[in-house]
């Protein structure tokens, strides 16, 4: 494995852990008092735009751009449908609303760092040939 995809998987588990941190708690605090899909939703929100700057800025060392921005939140909208699906399922399988992320979290955290990659690395190549055209 190349050493810059190993950098970036290391500073994705960073990032990540930081941002499934703030998911969490605020999904935790809310499903105590509303509905556990509003209280996920809120709770993913939150993490979302944390997760942009720091994927950008942190992980891939990118500048946020309307393209980047674009393909970030469409991958993240295939994550929250996603992880929406899980959560319901782990919660029809009887898990408690506060282990029900667990599951949640193992499945859909591997599926974002690819889908996030590809959309900052894409976005990346596609600047390099740009530039070299010119």
């Amino acid at each position: 494995m190349k050493k810059e995809v190993i950098g970036e998987m290391i500073r994705f588990s960073l990032a990540g852990t930081l941002v499934t941190v703030i998911h969490y708690a605020v999904y935790w605090l809310l499903q105590l008092v509303i509905n556990v899909n509003i209280a996920w939703t809120a709770g993913y929100i939150a993490g979302f735009i944390v997760n942009y700057y720091l994927s950008a800025y942190f992980i891939f060392h990118e500048k946020t751009n309307a393209k980047n921005g674009a393909g970030f939140g469409g991958a993240h909208l295939v994550n929250y449908f996603l992880q929406m699906g899980l959560l319901n399922f782990f919660l029809w399988m009887d898990l408690s609303p506060e282990m029900a992320p667990v599951g949640v979290y193992a499945v859909s955290i591997p599926v974002n760092f690819l889908l996030v990659r590809f959309v900052f690395k894409h976005s990346q190549n596609k600047s390099k040939e740009s530039n070299t055209a010119l």
